[in-house]
């Protein structure tokens, strides 16, 4: 098999080109501008981020995240507020789309393993899986579209959402302020913070990350921001630890 091919960067005109991607199954899903730590501790993605750092200077340290669907579990060992990344062997099933994450920073630990911090960039699809040509997974994937231009509807869309996320997160974390003054006023962008931060669940967020059309993706937020205001007002309970609400977007 050929060396992997590289992700593309915005403003690439790649959408339905294909390219070949390490792969990274998580218990987590990724969007594009989201910030993902990960405490790198098994051998073969190990392996995945000494390639990714051997790159020639300029090349993009990119793989792709994939969300489990069945299977391998995710050990959750590891640094505070950081995803620990291994997993137990066996049969797994992925996600069919994912997010690239460009490496940021590597730290290298005196076990062999690495605290990474990572970007997420560009949404794809899963068109086939390799396992053997690598030490960790390999794939062939297909790029999705990403909205081009100004979109009125989505714009319109984006004033709702923002005026609800910022109810549901006085509900839900009523003693921090500075997300809700940060809320981006690009519709996408947006759709991508609310869809990681929203304390959903995986299979919420899969389907959100799924969704190629912006005003659609914040239809369903807004559908989404309702069930769940809705339960915070009545049961006043959370319906995951706080604890696993992804980070901020990172500035590009």
């Amino acid at each position: 098999m050929s060396r992997d091919t590289p992700a593309g960067r915005e403003g690439d005109t790649l959408d339905h080109v294909s390219a070949r991607l390490p792969v990274f199954p998580l218990g987590t899903v990724l969007f594009p501008g989201l910030v993902l730590p990960l405490h790198i501790f098994e051998e073969r993605y190990q392996a995945l981020v000494r390639h990714l750092v051997g790159l020639p200077e300029g090349a993009p340290r990119e793989f792709g995240v994939v969300a489990i669907q069945a299977g391998w579990e995710v050990a959750q060992a590891g640094p505070p507020g950081r995803a620990a990344a291994g997993l137990a062997g066996g049969e797994v099933t992925l996600h069919e789309v994912g997010c690239t994450a460009e490496l940021r920073q590597v730290t290298e630990l005196t076990d062999g393993g690495f605290d990474i911090v990572t970007v997420g960039r560009r949404r794809f699809r899963i068109a086939e899986i390799d396992d053997a040509a690598e030490p960790y997974l390999t794939a062939e994937v297909e790029w999705l579209p990403e909205p081009d231009g100004p979109d009125e509807v989505a714009d319109m869309l984006a004033a709702r959402v923002i005026s609800v996320f910022r109810h549901y997160l006085g509900l839900i974390r009523p003693e921090q302020e500075e997300i809700s003054e940060q809320l981006p006023e690009d519709p996408t962008v947006l759709s991508h913070l609310v869809a990681a931060t929203a304390a959903l669940t995986v299979a919420d967020r899969q389907r959100l990350l799924a969704i190629d059309d912006t005003p659609d993706r914040l239809r369903a937020e807004l559908r989404l921001l309702n069930r769940e205001t809705a339960l915070l007002r009545h049961v006043r309970a959370v319906p995951m630890p706080l604890s696993e609400l992804a980070g901020l977007p990172a500035p590009n």
